[in-house]
């Protein structure tokens, strides 16, 4: 793009709000901008105009071509290259994701898309420290689906410091390839009769004649290129009024063909080497001079193309005066000639040593099937991918499939592309090529692949019960009767079949569909004498634990359980990671009471968030089974730490251990961050999201899962989507934000329910009881929570009713229903009654004392207080003592026992107002003035007045992170970290990073 910027008519205002993006970057903010409008409407004369004027801030610039659409980061190398040396002051996984996508360096065996974006916001950032940056980008239409993916994500994450500015030119209409609605756009209509007759009259000595302008105007719709075209061809009579305008004016539809017929003026040499540089896409002078030598062409003909006014020279590159020229060079050339060049310009780009590049050409220049053709294009998609170019793959691999003679390999090939296609955003291509990949496949294995890709597509934004169906009769389906006639790929790929299946099963609440899992997992074992991975036996013995206790095997299924969980196969060393004593392999080994087995038939129901065993698995199993929304293959079920983490607190959760199934689940979200497992983030941070919520960590909780809920909806996660909102609700509820909750919910369930999703709408639906029952609805809240308990697979959950037991006798007793909260509290009792956690025997105590009679309820509810102190980790039962507190006080208080009523009370107005739980604050403190205590609280809460993003950093900078990696862990750069930083430290009071690990301690 030329830095030097042409008369403008017409375009005041665009000017203006141009004006106040480049104020906005010099003081230091982020902003980003869409200038939109159809071909020739001034965009990028605008961005030019934008360029010029950016000082002293950096200018980067870039241009998307047509035959680079389907290159990955070819645009981001154009723009990013003056500055890719400052690359290694980025954090390790970002430099080194950026450096391989910029083709610096070799790229991991799986790079994250997510990574990559990551790094491109960091060196955005650190190439706008001395005075700030202007990204100008043009015809985005035509930029690689990797670049526009990360330049995007970057500019949804400019905040306050950056001092970035990204500038989009793009098409509307048809041309105009991705949606950019989520930023700020500047559209450009076409120009009005006065700007028209201003540009007209550049073409006129003596001025057009005011008819002519009228007409003109409205057959160009006011469209600048169009106008200098039209009046660049029309006679000086014609514009004076002297001599007849043609009927129809070469515009509008015809601009294309009024340069199709300038083109077909020139000598063939000329048209020669106009073909080569609208074929070759990235404007290098000296490939389009040697291709079109190669076919006979004078080189010099590209000189005499810029003469005739058809493309600019700026060394080393070309560029068209308009992307119609370059269409019109294509369309006016014969197909037999097109293919001549391709094959010239495949031969160069072979010899430079560009094989993706070659390929692609040597694609277009065959004229069918060709299996070594399909097969480079095949490796050129597999590198975009392990670049991180999900989408840019994607087209790679269907362009191979197409010229793949042999169906079983083009099944293959297919099938590849309906993953990059699912990674790279393209949802409607992955479903298109997986149907034409089912069509051809014979193989069983590939069967079996492509059912379980299926259903993963579908388990992540559809139907969950669909998704169930498919995988449990996939699994059933596959491989011999016995463990002798099993080769080692089908085990592989049926345990990752019943691992998705028991995540579905757990999603949707059906308890029947985990018992056959488990017994299907079972048989899925290693012949005798052949040695079973590590990983393998770990997944099968939680399946088939998980199936044995739901099937009323408790002794066998806490047996295989807790095997699981004391073989859990290490995780690996990752820096910045700090240990967590009591997980294994990180290191140690979690010792586990153990749970004498109980009689799981008569168990009718699934969880809260109050405690027990509810702290990941009341969230459920779900998709602890993969890493979503990648549908890995057979045998990667556990490849992943944060999978493996999941699995374990899946595990632990159903022991009734909600303890250490939260410090898995949060560990895991750790675990995710540190080793740039991004693309399974909204996934992961369900259950980090859940465990802080169990953990008494609302605010923590809720700020989780609103980071979970953007990634998710960028990245199409509907049922992630419901699982985040869902949380969100119930911490809402908590913190008694009704209208926040009603929204969340109803929205969660909204995805829930036609989805079949049980366990996220028996959340969503729990966070009303709990809304009603802590604003002191007492009988709404019975109402909600007793039919909770009755609610089916896909519409409720038995661990939601299991977890909800606890608020259930409270709200029953509360609403005069006595018979219904003995019957709640009797079942607790017998769920429980042989748990080792503390807390889950807390629990237990609390709702017998709630319908106990007044002499033995004080005793029973000091029992839970005890219980609850022994527990290990203080903060994390702060909601269930305070809870507990708050009932003895008040049952004291009704028995005129005031005096001792008053310290409970007390203690559960302080920490209820610690967490910013107003309503069972206000219910605490309304009692203590009942019982003669007028004292308020001592202060705001301290975490109150900070944002869910302030509240993430503070975190982590109080766990001793350096601003650098929370920017890498939090999506962010560096300086939008310090920014927010400088806002927390007066917000709550304090100066330093040691008082502000002291205050969140």
């Amino acid at each position: 793009m030329g830095m030097t910027s042409d008369r403008i008519s017409g375009r005041e205002d665009e000017l203006r709000v141009l004006e106040r993006f480049l104020e906005d970057v010099r003081s230091g903010a982020g902003r980003s901008l869409v200038v939109r409008g159809e071909p020739g409407a001034g965009k990028s004369t605008l961005l030019r105009h934008a360029a010029d004027r950016a000082a002293p801030a950096r200018v980067l610039t870039a241009t998307g071509a047509e035959p680079e659409s389907g290159m990955a980061f070819a645009a981001l190398h154009q723009l990013l290259r003056p500055v890719a040396g400052l690359a290694g002051a980025l954090p390790g996984a970002q430099r080194d994701a950026v450096r391989a996508a910029l083709g610096l360096a070799e790229p991991m065996a799986s790079q994250d898309g997510f990574l990559v974006s990551a790094g491109v916001l960091s060196l955005l950032a650190e190439a706008a420290s001395d005075g700030g940056l202007v990204c100008v980008v043009d015809d985005f239409q035509w930029v690689d689906q990797a670049s526009a993916d990360a330049l995007l994500f970057a500019a949804r994450r400019f905040g306050g410091g950056d001092g970035v500015g990204l500038l989009i030119g793009t098409r509307d209409g048809a041309g105009a390839r991705r949606s950019l609605g989520a930023l700020p756009l500047l559209e450009l209509g076409g120009l009005d009769a006065a700007s028209a007759r201003d540009l007209l009259a550049e073409r006129a000595a003596t001025g057009p004649a005011p008819g002519v302008v009228e007409i003109v105007t409205a057959a160009t719709g006011g469209n600048p290129l169009a106008l200098r075209e039209t009046a660049g061809l029309l006679t000086p009579d014609q514009l004076a009024g002297r001599a007849p305008l043609p009927d129809p004016l070469p515009v509008g539809e015809g601009v294309a063909g009024v340069y199709g017929d300038r083109i077909a003026r020139l000598p063939e040499d000329t048209r020669l080497v106009l073909l080569a540089a609208a074929l070759e896409g990235q404007g290098d002078a000296r490939l389009i001079r040697a291709a079109a030598g190669r076919l006979g062409a004078d080189p010099g003909a590209l000189d005499a193309a810029e003469a005739a006014g058809i493309v600019e020279i700026r060394p080393p590159h070309v560029r068209f005066r308009h992307p119609l020229i370059r269409a019109a060079a294509h369309a006016s050339a014969a197909p037999a000639a097109r293919r001549a060049v391709h094959r010239r310009l495949a031969e160069l780009l072979a010899e430079d040593g560009d094989h993706d590049r070659a390929a692609r050409h040597r694609a277009e220049a065959v004229t069918g099937p060709d299996e070594d053709v399909a097969a480079e294009l095949a490796a050129a998609g597999e590198r975009a991918r392990a670049r991180g170019g999900y989408a840019d793959a994607a087209g790679l691999l269907t362009r191979a499939a197409a010229l793949t003679p042999d169906p079983a390999v083009r099944a293959r090939r297919l099938t590849d592309t309906a993953t990059a296609a699912w990674l790279g955003g393209r949802p409607g291509r992955a479903h298109s090529a997986l149907a034409a990949a089912r069509e051809l496949a014979r193989e069983p294995l590939l069967r079996a692949e492509i059912a379980r890709l299926d259903a993963r597509f579908e388990l992540s934004s559809g139907n969950a019960a669909e998704a169930l169906r498919t995988l449990l009769s996939a699994a059933e389906a596959a491989g011999g009767g016995g463990p002798e006639e099993q080769a080692h790929a089908t085990r592989r790929i049926v345990l990752a079949l019943l691992a998705d299946a028991g995540e579905a099963a757990s999603l949707v609440g059906d308890t029947g569909a985990a018992v056959r899992i488990g017994r299907r997992a079972a048989t899925v074992t290693a012949p005798p004498g052949v040695p079973e991975d590590a990983g393998d036996a770990f997944l099968r013995d939680v399946l088939t634990g998980m199936g044995a206790l739901y099937d009323g095997d408790a002794d066998h299924g806490t047996h295989l359980l807790r095997r699981a969980l004391a073989a859990l196969p290490g995780l690996p060393e990752l820096p910045g990671l700090p240990d967590l004593p009591g997980l294994p392999g990180l290191p140690g080994l979690l010792e586990l009471p153990d749970l004498p087995g109980e009689d799981t038939t008569a168990y009718d129901g699934p969880a809260h968030d109050g405690s027990g065993r509810d702290a990941v698995a009341h969230d459920g199993l779900g998709s602890v089974g993969s890493t979503r929304p990648v549908p890995a293959g057979p045998g990667s079920v556990l490849e992943s730490p944060a999978a493996r983490l999941l699995w374990a607190a899946a595990a632990a959760s159903l022991l009734g251990e909600s303890d250490a199934a939260a410090r898995y689940g949060a560990h895991a979200g750790r675990v995710a961050r540190v080793s740039g497992m991004v693309g399974t983030l909204p996934v992961v941070l369900e259950h980090a999201a859940t465990a802080e919520r169990m953990n008494s960590g609302f605010a923590l909780s809720a700020a989780l899962s609103e980071e979970g809920l953007a990634l998710a909806r960028e990245t199409g996660l509907d049922n992630s989507v419901a699982a985040h909102l869902a949380n969100l609700a119930v911490c809402a509820a908590v913190l008694g934000q009704e209208d926040v909750c009603r929204a969340r919910a109803q929205e969660a369930l909204a995805i829930a329910i036609p989805h079949r999703l049980g366990l996220r709408a028996g959340v969503a639906s729990y966070a009303l009881g709990l809304l009603d029952l802590g604003l002191g609805r007492f009988d709404r809240a019975h109402e909600r929570l007793t039919a909770l308990a009755s609610a089916g697979p896909g519409a409720g959950h038995r661990m939601v009713v299991w977890g909800s037991a606890a608020d259930r006798v409270e709200a029953a007793v509360a609403a005069g229903d006595r018979a219904a909260a003995g019957a709640a509290a009797e079942f607790l009792g017998q769920w429980s009654a042989e748990a080792a956690s503390p807390r889950a025997r807390a629990l237990v105590a609390r709702c017998r004392a709630l319908v106990a009679d007044d002499a033995e309820a004080p005793g029973l509810f000091r029992k839970a207080l005890e219980l609850l102190a022994a527990d290990g980790d203080q903060d994390a039962t702060a909601y269930d003592r305070a809870r507990t507190e708050l009932l003895l006080g008040e049952r004291l208080r009704r028995d005129r026992r005031v005096g001792e009523a008053r310290p409970h009370l007390r203690r559960a107005a302080e920490a209820f107002h610690r967490m910013g739980a107003l309503p069972w604050e206000r219910r605490a403190r309304g009692e203590l003035r009942a019982a003669g205590e007028t004292a308020g609280p001592n202060g705001p809460a301290a975490l109150d007045g900070l944002t869910a993003q302030e509240l993430r950093i503070a975190r982590l900078v109080a766990e001793g992170v350096s601003n650098r990696d929370v920017a890498a862990r939090l999506f962010l750069s560096p300086r939008t970290v310090e920014y927010h930083l400088y806002k927390v430290y007066p917000k709550l009071g304090i100066s330093s990073r040691t008082e502000l690990a002291h205050l969140l301690r």
